[in-house]
């Protein structure tokens, strides 16, 4: 049986030095830092990790570092957004290709586009992929009867992370409408609604990595039934997130 995503997934910055250059030796050390916190997988690159400032180029090349970084100590979910199906589905086999475990995706980001034209985009993508697909569920156009009909009828599309507002009732909507074929939701805006999400049923999150190891406590505390730790732990870390907002 296949082995499920759960957890703390956090988004990896893209570490750039003072005249410009990446600085690929502190990306290493995210991943290292992030493993040692105790975070369940990683994901990379995405709108958190500023993805539109690199080049295709640059893209690959991190993915690759990422992923040999990682060495399957915890799962990769690689982003692959592009502003057309062509880009997104390039992403997507590299990324495959390079051994990451999971792909995740915005819808076009800069068209948007109809109803069919994103379902042809994630098609484009899973195809592509050929591994388990997050949709990122960040703009208006894409509703939860849309999440749900990409769910259940193209192969590999599996989880969701959502974001639209009040994402707890998506979660809900999503969670009901997709049923079985929907493997995982995960919730993002840096878990600013976390403990809601979870009531509703959200399997995982991705948060930015400043604070890992306190995500992670919160988590395993809700995983172990303590939900008043949870909220205690959380309580400490949702100034920062309100001021990083």
């Amino acid at each position: 049986m296949v082995k499920r995503f759960q957890g703390i997934f956090p988004v990896l910055q893209t570490p750039v030095g003072p005249g410009g250059e990446i600085e690929v030796d502190s990306l290493r050390r995210e991943v290292d830092f992030c493993v040692q916190a105790g975070a369940h997988g990683l994901v990379f690159p995405v709108l958190g990790s500023e993805f539109q400032f690199l080049t295709d180029g640059e893209r690959k090349q991190l993915v690759e570092v990422v992923i040999k970084q990682a060495a399957g100590r915890i799962p990769v979910v690689a982003g692959v957004a592009g502003t057309v199906w062509q880009v997104a589905a390039e992403h997507a086999r590299h990324a495959a290709g390079a051994g990451a475990d999971a792909v995740i995706a915005l819808p076009p980001y800069l068209s948007g586009g109809t109803r069919a034209e994103i379902r042809q985009y994630y098609e484009a993508v899973a195809k592509a992929a050929g591994i388990p697909v997050f949709i990122q569920h960040s703009q208006a156009g894409m509703d939860a009867s849309l999440l749900a009909e990409l769910l259940s009828e193209v192969e590999h599309i599996r989880y969701i992370k959502e974001e639209m507002h009040p994402s707890a009732h998506q979660i809900s909507a999503v969670v009901k409408g997709a049923g079985e074929n929907c493997w995982g939701v995960f919730g993002g805006a840096h878990d600013r609604w976390m403990l809601s999400e979870l009531r509703r049923g959200a399997t995982g999150f991705m948060p930015a990595v400043e604070a890992v190891d306190i995500h992670a406590q919160v988590w395993e505390a809700w995983q172990a039934g303590d939900e008043k730790k949870a909220r205690q732990v959380f309580n400490q870390l949702l100034p920062l997130i309100n001021f990083i907002l």
